[in-house]
């Protein structure tokens, strides 16, 4: 009978404690918000970046999707999956911060911006001219998303969105890598 007690007891005590904790976080954060020392707004620049960011791991993610359908090379297969986990990273920075998804709801090849959009039929066209255009379509792709993460780092400091973009930007070198490599072994 004592055992059952005490387990009741301690039961009861662990619900108490953790019931306190969270109530606790949830008055701490609501402090932090109204000191303003939660997470700050975004600048309008970094909502556009964001955004923009979203959409171009996007035509990677799709480019790459097609040039494996059209080749069949395993590079685009793999280097697609990598930049669906991108996105996602993104969108959960969106999502954070409140941001409507630029892409939700489009098919693959179909962007709400109209640069990407029209970026998107060229670099299809061109890697379908040959498995080594298909590279090079690769390695531009990658230099682009270089680019443009390295100048979203440079313009936020925010932690978060810089975090996301270094991970990013280590993805983008390894992918370069691995079509500058493909491109070698094709020479």
């Amino acid at each position: 009978m004592n055992t059952n007690k005490s387990r009741v007891f301690r039961s009861a005590l662990l619900f108490a404690f953790f019931v306190g904790i969270f109530a606790f976080g949830d008055a701490a954060g609501a402090q932090r918000q109204q000191k303003g020392t939660g997470f700050a707004a975004l600048t309008d620049a970094e909502k556009t970046t964001m955004i923009l960011m979203r959409e171009e791991e996007k035509l990677a993610r799709d480019v790459y999707i097609q040039m494996y359908e059209f080749w069949g090379a395993t590079i685009f297969s793999n280097i697609s999956v990598s930049e669906q986990r991108h996105m996602d990273a993104v969108l959960q920075l969106l999502v954070k911060y409140g941001i409507p998804d630029p892409v939700a709801g489009n098919a693959v090849g179909v962007f709400t911006n109209q640069d990407l959009q029209k970026l998107y039929t060229g670099l299809i066209a061109q890697g379908q001219l040959s498995l080594w255009d298909a590279y090079r379509v690769g390695r531009a792709i990658e230099e682009m998303d270089l680019t443009d993460l390295q100048k979203a780092i440079d313009e936020t400091e925010k932690a978060d969105l810089e975090n996301v973009y270094a991970n990013l930007l280590r993805g983008s070198f390894n992918h370069l890598d691995a079509f500058n490599f493909h491109l070698d072994s094709l020479q």
